[in-house]
């Protein structure tokens, strides 16, 4: 049987439209189109369902044909959401209260979707973790109220099963998959005490003996937890709004690793600088983190939080797995240039290094085969649009919004897991009319006066280092040595850069020592001259700082813009030289 093939939702100010799947992304004939500006979007977990919010009322339709399940009169949703098994939908619209009413009105709505029924009216002023979170099966749901945990049975929302109380519980996450369902409570400290995140098995919550795992630490005004798809461990990255060092705006991140069987661990990084993202493989069996001063490094990690494989340093701060888990894209988005390295995440061999300037948005196909890039609004107001990929860098679709109009979101059609086989990894390029963005190679800026001298490992920014394998038994190289084999390899390029000619060139090129560099006869000319040159070699090291990603201020970039005029400027200076 062959496997479906995926939907594509683009919601704009022009409307909301369902496209049938890669390559092509053609209109779906069975969804009409709806014109009029989407509030927000979204398909069941298996996919057979989608809704959406235009502003007048949500509907849910089959993917399949278009055809309308629900209708509800709610014209101010901005979230929803399907209970795993299509037997809930989820609604949440921002909460007001009027002055003269002691309460507004409940603002999270459950519904029960096959006959539209109201199941349960609920308050939930914050939009963060705003819907109930379910276990595969629907036996469990969970979610938190004024520093409890309240978990519910089968759907019924009148009654609360259990109740977890801690004395501050700011954060859960409940672990993917059916029973035993597990859940990851994260406390903040207070008064000197540590933060802390422990792990529990529903039904057993209380007693001192209950927590699977626990892990405190200090460094954490807020956490992000993540469960592997066997739901046996969990990474809590936890950070602070502010580094009191002073040595990155971002705050200060730290990595840690919590099992079911009561393991815990910090993950040791290999570079000082923030975590930009951590992802675990559908395998669940290893995790890869980006993290460091740009250009940041990205590790895999097996579950002993040994390294496993370094890609080394780049213009990076995303990781994305295939669903297959057989690829692994490592982007550097928002600030940084675009650039996607396409590795295969078994043979830990790069596939390819295609480019996609100015993206906002990045998502993996279903069918792991195809991704999709966008550039959407208001992240970015212009050049809104999206790119349908192959994995190996060729453009298969680019689709600009029309003028006028704003791209807000796109979104892939849900799959049930095991719904498209594993291919094998091919590295040459799929075919295409609209070709490859392959990032080509880029070299530092380099004054005028340098530009006839060998390369050297000093002249450059900043110290790059490459992939190596880390696997355990396997020698690795250490910081040091790779300095040593850099420093060796560039002496080896520069001599050979230098070797004599058979024949004397008969016109010498000048050395760059200012003791050996000409005068101009006039003590003042000399002095412009230097002062240019300085000011060149300035504009080189900013060049170098923007080249590895790093966003330049107003006053830097109206630096580099004077480039042109101070050449054309040591230009004039030299001519009576």
């Amino acid at each position: 049987m062959a496997p479906p093939i995926p939907l594509l939702a683009v919601r704009g100010s022009d409307g909301t439209s369902l496209l049938s799947g890669p390559p092509t992304c053609e209109q779906l004939s069975s969804f009409q189109r709806d014109s009029r500006p989407s509030r927000c979007v979204t398909f069941s977990r298996d996919g057979t369902l989608f809704g959406w919010c235009n502003g007048h009322n949500v509907s849910v339709v089959k993917s399949s044909d278009g055809s309308v399940l629900s209708t509800f009169d709610l014209p101010k949703t901005s979230l929803l959401e399907f209970s795993p098994l299509n037997n809930v939908l989820a609604t949440w619209q921002p909460y007001s209260k009027p002055q003269d009413v002691a309460q507004g009105e409940a603002n999270l709505q459950l519904w029960e979707l096959q006959s539209g029924q109201l199941i349960k009216a609920l308050y939930q002023k914050k939009m963060d973790s705003w819907c109930p979170s379910w276990s595969e099966d629907e036996k469990v749901s969970v979610r938190s109220v004024n520093n409890e945990l309240h978990f519910y049975e089968d759907n019924d929302f009148n009654l609360i099963a259990n109740k977890l109380h801690m004395q501050k519980v700011s954060d859960f996450a409940l672990s993917p998959g059916g029973q035993p369902s597990k859940v990851s409570v994260y406390v903040p400290g207070s008064k000197g005490a540590p933060s802390f995140v422990r792990l529990y098995q529903y039904p057993v919550l209380g007693g001192p003996t209950a927590a699977l795992a626990n892990k405190s630490f200090f460094k954490a005004d807020r956490v992000s937890m993540q469960w592997n798809k066997r739901a046996s461990a969990v990474l809590v990255t936890a950070s602070t709004e502010v580094d009191k060092t002073g040595a990155s705006y971002y705050g200060e991140q730290t990595l840690h690793y919590l099992a079911v069987n009561g393991e815990t661990s910090v993950v040791q990084l290999q570079k000082n600088g923030p975590i930009y993202d951590v992802a675990w493989s559908p395998s669940s069996a290893e995790f890869c983190v980006v993290y460091g001063f740009m250009p940041a490094k990205a590790t895999v990690y097996n579950l002993k939080c040994d390294p496993v494989f370094d890609f080394g340093t780049g213009p990076r701060n995303a990781a994305h797995y295939s669903p297959q888990g057989h690829i692994l894209v490592l982007a550097g988005f928002g600030n940084l240039r675009g650039q996607m390295e396409v590795w295969d995440a078994k043979k830990y061999k790069q596939v390819s290094k295609p480019q996609a300037p100015d993206a906002t948005h990045f998502a993996w196909c279903p069918d792991g085969e195809h991704v999709v890039t966008a550039t959407c609004s208001p992240r970015l107001r212009v050049s809104n649009g999206y790119k349908i990929w192959h994995y190996t860098g060729s453009v298969l679709l680019k689709q600009d919004a029309a003028a006028g109009s704003q791209l807000w979101e796109v979104r892939w059609q849900s799959f049930p897991e095991g719904s498209f086989p594993e291919r094998a990894v091919k590295y040459q390029a799929a075919p295409s009319e609209l070709g490859t963005t392959e990032a080509t190679p880029t070299q530092a800026y380099r004054p005028p006066a340098m530009r006839h001298l060998p390369a050297t490992a000093s002249s450059k920014l900043h110290e790059e280092e490459p992939p190596q394998n880390q696997r355990p038994g396997e020698k690795s190289l250490s910081k040091a040595a790779l300095k040593n084999q850099k420093k060796r390899e560039a002496k080896k390029a520069a001599k050979q850069e230098t070797k004599p000619e058979a024949e004397p060139p008969s016109d010498p090129a000048p050395v760059s020592n200012s003791q050996s560099e000409p005068s101009s006869g006039d003590p003042e000319t000399d002095k412009k001259i230097k002062n240019v040159k300085k000011k060149l070699k300035a504009i080189e090291e900013l060049k170098d700082q923007q080249a590895s990603g790093r966003v330049l201020q107003k006053n830097q970039l109206d630096k580099v813009q004077k480039e042109d005029q101070l050449l054309k400027e040591l230009e004039e200076l030299q001519v009576g030289q």
